[in-house]
């Protein structure tokens, strides 16, 4: 892992939820980094309502990108399903595993109105495949990217304030059951990491996620660390994972004079020093 790799995740550029207002915002993030991943729900380029603003966003956000970093890579969350074809990461020799973390749910945001949606197209599309594919996780994530990119934009893309709103409340605060399934997906999210990670990732040391919007780190009873480094939308915050060939750090992400840059450590893990890896895909 030759230089800085750094990875966070959950931009949602161009959603008023985000405090990402401008992408010159993570220019400190990014300076002396050489490899940069951004693990999911960089921005949303799911079917809208409003094509050009979506087109409009993908084409600046493709431009800074090209420009940020000598090596970026764009995994896919379920709000970016075809922004690259990459869906996870191995990296230090398998002892870190990168993966937006919807693939713990089966029906992707267990909080949300689309449960129904999602569980039936994966079932169905799971069903049509052989049984060795149907349990393998390559499968799982594909077919889930599928049904993610054929779920249009809801609040995300509307332009209005006032509407914006209204559609997130409806979206994500009643009825009050919905705030209970996100402190069960909350309290759930380490232990379905290391169940995802003991059947797909065995020498997995450490699971980079995002996703659940909540950051922090958790040691699991198997010993697997599990990282979500949350999202620049409101409320809590986001988190780095730093790497270099002997050391993984999580530091908090702060906001100062309107940028984002990397802030205090949080945690410290010692790596394996490993041979030099193949080149970070793009």
């Amino acid at each position: 892992m030759p230089g800085l790799i750094r990875i966070f995740s959950d931009l949602h550029y161009g959603d008023r939820a985000s405090r990402l207002r401008s992408l010159g915002q993570l220019d400190p993030l990014l300076e002396g980094v050489e490899q940069l991943i951004l693990n999911g729900d960089t921005f949303d380029t799911r079917p809208s309502s409003h094509p050009q603003q979506t087109a409009r966003i993908r084409a600046e956000t493709t431009a800074y990108f090209a420009s940020s970093a000598p090596t970026v890579t764009h995994l896919t969350g379920n709000h970016d399903p075809d922004i690259s074809a990459h869906h996870s990461l191995d990296l230090a020799g398998g002892h870190i595993f990168v993966t937006h973390g919807d693939i713990l749910f089966e029906d992707v945001v267990p909080w949300g109105r689309d449960t129904d949606y999602f569980t039936t197209r994966i079932n169905r599309d799971l069903a049509a495949l052989d049984e060795k594919s149907r349990h393998q996780l390559d499968s799982r994530l594909t077919i889930t990217r599928a049904a993610c990119l054929g779920l249009p934009q809801g609040h995300q893309a509307e332009p209005n304030p006032f509407k914006y709103a209204l559609q997130v409340a409806a979206d994500n605060i009643w009825p009050p059951q919905r705030s209970l399934r996100i402190l069960r997906a909350w309290q759930e999210t380490p232990a379905r990491a290391a169940a995802i990670a003991a059947r797909h990732r065995p020498a997995a040391r450490f699971m980079l996620i995002g996703h659940t919007h909540r950051p922090g780190v958790w040691t699991t009873p198997s010993g697997l660390t599990v990282i979500n480094t949350g999202s620049l939308s409101r409320p809590f915050g986001a988190l780095a994972v730093d790497l270099n060939p002997t050391q993984l750090t999580v530091r908090r992400i702060v906001a100062r004079a309107g940028n984002f840059l990397p802030g205090p450590v949080i945690a410290e893990f010692a790596l394996a020093e490993t041979p030099a890896s193949a080149k970070i895909p793009t």
